[in-house]
């Protein structure tokens, strides 16, 4: 059964901190890349982060210092730990598995949670 669950969202002041979450089922974690992407409103979506099996991470310049992406192979959970949050962070959250070309993972989702909403106010 193909299921992404996010939690975690919510609402922080800016310089605050949040952990999403996102349980996958089995057949969808055995795929290599995962990843993190949100939408804010009357934007595009874009992807924020994704890591691969080997554990290389990758994140969108905006977010870099501040935005950890994890996974926990035990639980499958895939994790997205925001510090130094600013109100430009505000969107929802969706994990995804992602496509994979060759060696590389990219910001093509084959799957997609329904979101968590995080809002940051100033």
């Amino acid at each position: 059964q193909v299921q992404l669950v996010e939690s975690g969202g919510g609402s922080a002041q800016a310089g605050g901190s949040l952990r999403l979450s996102c349980a996958i089922s089995e057949f969808i974690y055995s795929n290599q890349c995962m990843g993190w992407f949100r939408q804010a409103p009357g934007k595009e979506r874009e992807g924020v982060a994704l890591i691969d099996d080997d554990g290389y991470t990758n994140y969108v310049d905006s977010v870099k210092g501040r935005f950890t992406i994890s996974k926990n192979n035990a639980n499958n959970v895939l994790y997205l730990q925001m510090n130094n949050l600013k109100p430009e962070d505000t969107a929802m959250y969706y994990c995804a598995a992602l496509r994979r070309y060759g060696d590389s993972c990219s910001y093509e989702d084959e799957y997609s949670g329904q979101g968590t909403q995080v809002t940051v106010s100033s």
